[in-house]
């Protein structure tokens, strides 16, 4: 294995703000009005503006080495510790779509009890991991992102049937690119992903952020035999609406799930960018490196009354968390605000609170 660089430290001339981004977020947030706002007159009730639909809710503990070297050993991973954690699978879609739509998987882990100063309207003691089953984000720049939004948007809550028809043949793409090895975020965002099992899945921050002194990616990846098992499997949805959940639910009653929480340090600004997410950091310039577990015990994954307490109570949010774990680059600072606003209509649509743990 040839050396590693040292990895590069933070200082705030990583990033790149361009002008008119604060236009750009004004129209994502318009843009998310027209998803959320559809889907509550239609629901009567108000959901995520973004991986509206949960499959799994699941409580957990998150375990920090006590060994890290220094490179490692930052933020909230300088000291070694046990964390309670609350995991929420999803689909990415703003509406609530059957299975048989098939998107990409996410999974947004809540960490408690995380000490240190927090970034700036980040309340409570917690810090947030939101991720994905894919390495690299579908545009470079929200600005980019945006236009695709405005095109997703159009299309909330309606042609189900074609949705479905649509990532049947969509299905069919993806796995002829895969076969002479291309990736397409694009066609998996449309309903081209593979119907994997969420529990088999290694999911990533796509986006870097801030890692103490450093900077980094993250990463969740199965290591129990369990899910293990589950990787790769495709789930048969067989006209069920809601098969994932229900498979996710009956491999939860009787499996213990193990993942590693992982960390790839920037090393080389010009083949990491921070600023472009659609650019995959290369683990030959630098690896993932093991700082934590996830651990999470048999358990009813659909429990009525944890999903009432962190589906429609809490949010998850890259934004939320230590100040040494600040989200980089165009699309996270986007993140900021448009997070916030999707969680501000929910709350008031719904009349239910929504808050950190541990800041009621």
């Amino acid at each position: 294995m040839p050396t590693l660089l040292p990895p590069v430290r933070y200082t705030p001339d990583l990033e790149d703000v361009q002008p008119g981004e604060g236009e750009t977020v004004q129209g994502l947030n318009e843009t998310f009005d027209t998803i959320i706002e559809t889907t509550a007159e239609d629901y009567g009730h108000a959901v995520r503006g973004v991986h509206a639909k949960s499959h799994g809710i699941l409580r957990g503990v998150l375990r920090i080495r006590p060994d890290l070297p220094e490179e490692l050993a930052q933020g909230m991973f300088a000291r070694g510790g046990d964390h309670p954690v609350y995991l929420r699978l999803s689909t990415n879609a703003g509406d609530i779509l059957p299975d048989a739509v098939s998107l990409p998987r996410g999974l947004a882990l809540k960490v408690l009890q995380v000490d240190g100063e927090r970034l700036p309207g980040a309340d409570g003691a917690t810090q947030d991991f939101v991720m994905v089953n894919g390495t690299v984000f579908q545009a470079k720049t929200a600005s980019e992102f945006h236009s695709s939004l405005k095109l997703l948007a159009g299309t909330t809550d309606r042609l189900e049937g074609t949705k479905k028809a649509m990532s049947s043949v969509l299905r069919g793409v993806n796995s002829a690119l895969q076969t002479v090895g291309i990736q397409s975020p694009t066609v998996n965002a449309l309903g081209g992903a593979p119907q994997v099992d969420p529990l088999g899945e290694t999911y990533y921050s796509v986006t870097p952020f801030r890692y103490g002194d450093y900077v980094a990616k993250f990463s969740l990846a199965p290591v129990s035999a369990d899910l293990k098992a589950l990787c790769g499997e495709t789930i048969a949805v067989d006209g069920r609406e809601d098969a994932i959940r229900e498979i996710v639910r009956e491999e939860m009653r009787k499996v213990t799930a193990t993942w590693e929480l992982r960390v790839q340090l920037l090393r080389d600004r010009a083949a990491q960018p921070v600023e472009d997410p659609t650019v995959e950091w290369s683990e030959d310039v630098s690896p993932f490196e093991t700082v934590a577990t996830v651990e999470v015990r048999p358990q009813d994954s659909w429990d009525e009354e944890l999903v009432q307490e962190v589906n429609e109570g809490m949010r998850f949010s890259v934004w939320t968390g230590l100040a040494a774990h600040r989200p980089l680059g165009n699309i996270n600072r986007a993140r900021r605000d448009t997070y916030r606003h999707s969680a501000a209509f929910r709350q008031v649509f719904n009349k239910c609170p929504i808050h950190e743990p541990g800041a009621r």
